[in-house]
């Protein structure tokens, strides 16, 4: 991870090299410098310095600008990088992952505020027109422009590694909501290297366009004073022969610079220092085509004379060589093609992002819903290339997905029938116990009843029996048939219970019941289990037990049985600490206090199930409730709450939660709606 840093660095600075290099060698092409002016000896003589020693100067301060606002843009994530990343927290990881994604916009802003401030520098050291000013601020911007479109583009690869060393951290994957299209991120590529070739030949093809102009003129006024003799003329005698030449156009003028003087037809007319250096150093050179000044579109023929008293003088005519009408014609023609490229740019790129948000919303359903061959239909391939390859690729991965689900499903209805029958077999040693006293009551209350009636028998014919002792026998015999009455009643409610329990937590009938119908059944269930474990259930029920609730009350009471029987579980690894209740005061050495409090927030019934034994480690409650987890090693599936949290939200509409502190205990929260 620390050689992305010097990477980062490394590519930052390497482009801007080759930038500043690129724009050293291409200026002169697209700026129309004039032959032969860039020799070192010439440029000492017309410029403060050089252009190699100003791009070298440039290109310092622009490099050094670049590793410092690198430095600042990276700063957290370079901290980030030298961290151990066992103390990063998820927060961070956030923060982390914004940055990278706002790092792009980021270096648009800098390179900006670099292009802004080289610029100034630049032209604080060179003297020029507003005209040459323009063509370099279009330059400029074309290079500015790829700069930061290909800085972007090398740093993306680290970014990506820096983003995926998160995902070791946390492993949640997070889009910030501000977060791009597709399309615009790929227009924000395209377009504007589209400018910059647009810039590029637009420049070339003026350049040339000027060259031309300027060569045409130079031929016309070569051949005009091809025929002139003006050596050996006063100042007077030349200007006189120089108003009378057919003038290429309105806007030319002549000019006569001697060592003493200067003299132009046009009020405004000018030589620089660089225009009468250049035609000193190189007027053989180019045939007597002078130019004005590096990028200036205004040029002369000019020929060196000798005046009358012997005196060096250079004579011509200045003309300009820009076209309004093709600079015009150019920047509509750059205008119009930026804007169709762009358009159907927009098209083109809305259309990709259309087919990728289509392969997108597909597995955003499959990752939201469960029933794949409905839900989910198959995508056709519209197109042979790698657009065309995702679509099927998610194709085959909807009917994995299909398979797997089916799979998934016929397991889920194995581990759930298991689950179910294990959780009979555990309650039928309960119930062989609860059946078993009145099985022998009712057993001892027939005895009882058998020697009424052989004792009532007897007395029939008993003239000592009177009718009041007929009377008595008659009572005790009642007493025993109530005394089975409700030992029946009470194998009866067992037996329902039982048989109600014999269901599948996918069972959907609704029915209505009251509180005081659930605890009934959770007690008769629990009984067994509680007094074998020397547990101790108190319940707290501070809302009235007619209170009415709909569902599947076989369904809820299994799930709250699920809970008692998991803190019963709980408490194995806590045996011989003194178990501290909030409600029950009678504590034993050995008891393990278990509360269910039932009350009423608002519109939900909340059934609360409290154990005070190990607690839940912090990994597990991670993962609770969101898959089949369990602590109880090879003695448990997991399934028991996984299921019990889907029936409480799909069955009943209402949700589960709990609270947790490892060696405190833990509280199970059942939430109902009324």
């Amino acid at each position: 991870m620390k050689n992305i840093k010097f990477r980062i660095y490394a590519k930052a600075v390497g482009l801007q090299i080759a930038l500043i290099v690129a724009m050293r060698f291409l200026m002169p092409l697209l700026a129309n410098y004039p032959p032969f002016s860039e020799t070192t000896a010439f440029q000492n003589e017309v410029e403060a310095m050089t252009h190699n020693q100003q791009y070298l100067m440039l290109g310092s301060i622009f490099i050094i600008t670049q590793i410092i606002l690198i430095h600042f843009i990276f700063k957290k994530i370079f901290k980030y990088l030298g961290k151990d990343k066992k103390k990063v927290t998820k927060k961070e990881v956030e923060e982390i992952r914004e940055m990278c994604f706002k790092i792009p916009i980021r270096l648009l802003i800098s390179q900006s505020t670099m292009l802004l401030a080289m610029l100034m520098v630049l032209f604080s050291l060179v003297s020029a027109s507003v005209a040459l000013y323009f063509k370099f601020i279009i330059i400029y911007f074309a290079f500015f422009t790829a700069g930061w479109v290909l800085i972007t583009t090398l740093l993306q690869s680290e970014l990506d590694k820096i983003i995926e060393s998160t995902y070791r951290i946390n492993k949640n994957a997070t889009i910030p909501e501000q977060r791009n299209k597709f399309y615009i991120s790929l227009l924000k590529s395209l377009v504007p290297f589209f400018m910059v070739i647009m810039v590029a030949i637009t420049l070339l093809q003026y350049s040339k366009i000027i060259d031309l102009n300027g060569e045409n003129r130079h031929s016309y006024y070569k051949k005009t004073f091809g025929n002139m003799r003006l050596d050996g003329m006063s100042i007077e005698q030349i200007k006189n022969e120089l108003e009378g030449i057919d003038l290429f156009d309105s806007s030319n003028y002549y000019f006569i610079i001697s060592n003493n003087s200067e003299y132009f037809s046009k009020k405004n007319g000018y030589a620089t220092d660089f225009f009468k250096a250049y035609a000193k150093h190189f007027i053989n050179e180019t045939d007597g085509r002078i130019y004005e000044y590096y990028g200036i579109e205004e040029e002369a023929f000019a020929k060196q004379i000798k005046l009358i008293n012997g005196e060096q003088a250079l004579v011509g005519i200045k003309y300009t060589t820009s076209s309004t009408s093709v600079m015009s014609y150019l920047v509509i023609s750059v205008i119009s093609f930026t804007l169709f490229y762009f358009i159907i740019l927009l098209i083109w790129t809305k259309n990709i992002s259309k087919n990728i948000t289509r392969v997108s919303d597909r597995l955003s359903q499959i990752a939201k819903k469960y029933d794949v061959d409905n839900d989910v239909s198959v995508l056709p391939v519209l197109s042979n290339d790698e657009i065309g390859e995702l679509v099927m690729s998610f194709n085959e991965i909807r009917q994995l997905t299909k398979e797997n689900v089916e799979k998934i499903r016929n397991s889920q209805d194995i581990l759930m029938e298991r689950e179910r029958l294990a959780t009979l077999g555990q309650m039928v040693g309960g119930i062989a116990h609860n059946l078993k006293t009145p099985i022998m009551s009712i057993a001892g209350a027939m005895e009882g009843l058998q020697d009424l009636i052989k004792e009532y028998d007897h007395s029939i014919e008993d003239p000592d029996v009177t009718v009041k002792d007929h009377h008595e026998i008659a009572n005790e015999m009642q007493v025993w048939v109530e005394k089975v009455n409700s030992y029946d009643a009470y194998m009866s409610d067992i037996i329902n219970t039982v048989k109600g329990q014999a269901v599948n937590f996918n069972e959907v009938s609704m029915e209505e019941f009251t509180i005081d119908e659930l605890l009934k059944r959770v007690n008769i269930l629990m009984k067994h289990e509680l007094k074998n474990a020397l547990a101790v259930l108190t319940v707290d029920c501070k809302i009235p037990t007619t209170t009415t609730l709909r569902g599947n009350v076989n369904s809820l009471v299994q799930i709250v049985n699920n809970l008692i029987s998991n803190a019963i579980q709980a408490y194995e690894a806590k045996q011989g600490e003194k178990p501290k209740s909030l409600i029950g005061k009678n504590n034993l050495q050995n008891e393990k206090h278990i509360n269910l409090i039932i009350t009423q927030e608002e519109n939900d019934i909340v059934i609360s199930v409290q154990d005070f034994a190990t607690g839940i480690p912090k990994d597990v409650q991670e993962k609770l409730f969101k898959s089949m987890v369990t602590t109880k090693g090879h003695n448990g599936t997991g399934l028991g709450l996984f299921m019990s949290y889907s029936t409480i939200k799909g069955h009943f509409n209402g949700d589960m939660t709990f609270e947790s502190e490892v060696g405190k205990g833990t509280t199970f929260y059942i939430i109902l709606p009324i």
